[in-house]
């Protein structure tokens, strides 16, 4: 699949896509996760800005009435909407608790829906966010495994 700039790249068959409820797609070099989710698509970049996490594996949940995916790794909660980390937060006095926000930590893309078919449009790349690194030519060198002599 090709994409220049902002150019909807088309990923499936909205059908296929909601039977399957998530899928990973390479758009410009990028991974990106496509989620279906209670009538709504999202996509965001496939690893977890934390530790790079497979995204595409773990659960979403509703967190303060925000809809997010748990990196299955390391139970980091991202808003599926913005790519916003959310962490609960304790009050040593009373014990009580809150979400908040680190901010948008994740990079998310827009989804639209045309003719039956879903497309992706990358988003804006000029500021960098922290889900970058795992997108880097640097990350992609450290994984590769070294082959055997």
């Amino acid at each position: 699949m090709a994409s220049d700039g902002n150019t909807s790249v088309m990923i499936g068959a909205m059908d296929d896509i909601i039977q399957r409820t998530r899928i990973t797609v390479l758009i410009q070099g990028r991974e990106v996760v496509v989620f279906y989710h209670k009538g709504e698509f999202y996509a965001m970049d496939m690893r977890c800005y934390h530790a790079g996490g497979p995204l595409h594996l773990g659960d979403i949940e509703d967190i303060d009435g925000k809809v997010c995916i748990i990196c299955p790794w390391h139970k980091y909660k991202i808003t599926l909407t913005d790519g916003e980390g959310l962490y609960e937060a304790c009050n040593p006095r009373d014990f009580s608790t809150k979400w908040c926000s680190k901010g948008v930590k994740q990079r998310t893309h827009l989804v639209h829906v045309e003719n039956g078919n879903v497309y992706v449009t990358l988003s804006d790349l000029s500021s960098p966010i922290d889900s970058d690194y795992y997108q880097s030519e640097k990350f992609k060198e450290s994984i590769k495994v070294p082959q055997r002599i």
